[in-house]
């Protein structure tokens, strides 16, 4: 890594300037240009978390109307078209919020595409021989395309999936204050789990990138002296060395998958719901609410 620090021998001229100090600043002086993008892909998590929440909503309404004696079948029908347009609304919002985190994440691929090659031609050439072709090539090629990933599908399901927890806090003072205990408490969790998660997971994914650069350095270096190689007949120990480096990148990669397997969102989630239909029952059966905000 240090050999990436190396001063550029001249520095060329950019479209845009990106600021450097922090990763956080770098990303957002990357995403500046479209923040158009940006706002609309907020304004469709938002939209399509809202209207989702809707929909329980309306279906109580229709619960409590049905068991009125007599039941008031007349509010059926408006309650189902509202509830279909509003999928549909709903539809077009998640479209937008989709498209405009793919198209973000499309744009700032190509720009940091862009940036890393100006630099690259800026390095000098104590640089370009100090850091070997292939974990160049790792970076410019896998790494950049995680930043592609980062925004899409990472950035839009974090964004989507936060709208919806926002939204909890809307609906459920709506029916009684106390509903408010089980989000705040898988809340806190979460984000507690969430942390040593994302702690726990940053030295495997180091360990992914480095075995990939690893892996592309010697397939680099075999080409570019093959004739050597040949010459020697080192065929069958550079296979060997290849494999080895292979079954490094194959192992890291299991490793990561293993402990993202053992991610605990879902769980949490599902015991959320149990929480949350257990306090509402209580509340039913002490009289509180009704069947409806259940």
């Amino acid at each position: 890594m240090s050999s990436i620090s190396l001063p550029a021998e001249f520095t060329l001229h950019r479209k845009n300037s990106y600021n450097r100090t922090t990763t956080i600043g770098w990303i957002v002086s990357h995403a500046r240009p479209y923040w158009w993008i940006v706002v609309m892909t907020i304004l469709g998590a938002i939209g399509n978390a809202a209207l989702a929440a809707y929909v329980p909503v309306l279906t109580g309404d229709a619960f409590n109307a049905m068991i009125k004696l007599p039941p008031d079948t007349s509010v059926l029908l408006p309650l189902a078209l509202t509830i279909g347009i509003s999928q549909i609304i709903r539809g077009v919002l998640q479209l937008g919020r989709n498209f405009g985190a793919e198209l973000m994440a499309q744009h700032m691929e190509r720009d940091i595409r862009d940036e890393l090659y100006l630099s690259l031609l800026g390095k000098s050439m104590t640089f370009h021989n100090l850091q070997p072709v292939g974990d160049t090539m790792a970076r410019a090629t896998n790494d950049v395309r995680e930043v592609n990933f980062m925004f899409n599908p990472g950035v839009n399901l974090v964004v989507g999936s936060f709208m919806f927890i926002v939204m909890l806090f809307f609906a459920a003072p709506r029916y009684h204050p106390s509903l408010l205990i089980t989000p705040i408490i898988f809340t806190i969790i979460y984000f507690v789990g969430l942390a040593r998660y994302l702690k726990t997971l940053a030295p495997i994914t180091d360990e992914v990138r480095a075995t990939f650069g690893d892996m592309n350095t010697h397939l680099s270096e075999s080409l570019d002296g093959v004739e050597i190689m040949k010459g020697a007949a080192q065929e069958g120990a550079e296979v060997d060395r290849f494999v080895i480096n292979a079954r490094r990148v194959r192992n890291a990669f299991v490793r990561q998958g293993d402990l993202e397997g053992r991610y605990i969102a879902m769980l949490l989630l599902g015991t959320a719901y149990a929480g949350g239909l257990v306090h509402a029952l209580l509340l039913f059966r002490a009289g509180i609410i009704d069947l409806g905000a259940v």
